[in-house]
């Protein structure tokens, strides 16, 4: 079975210039979770950093810009 959300992201605000957190939960620990912003696959790096913990996974965005939005 597909891997499905349990708990869907929540829009989240935050200051030019911080940082924002957005999470989720999903049905099955571990599964593969892609960012995405748009059509554009995020990745890590010095802007965006992801964690994955059991079901539970996390985007962390630094050096929030209004292009973030």
């Amino acid at each position: 079975l597909p891997a499905l959300f349990k708990q869907e992201l929540q829009n989240t605000e935050a200051e030019e210039g911080g940082t924002a957190t957005l999470r989720c939960e999903l049905t099955k620990p571990k599964a593969p979770v892609e960012w995405r912003k748009g059509d554009v696959t995020l990745y890590p790096g010095l802007k965006y950093e992801m964690k994955q913990q059991g079901c539970a996974a996390e985007l962390v965005i630094y050096d929030l810009e209004l292009e973030d939005s």
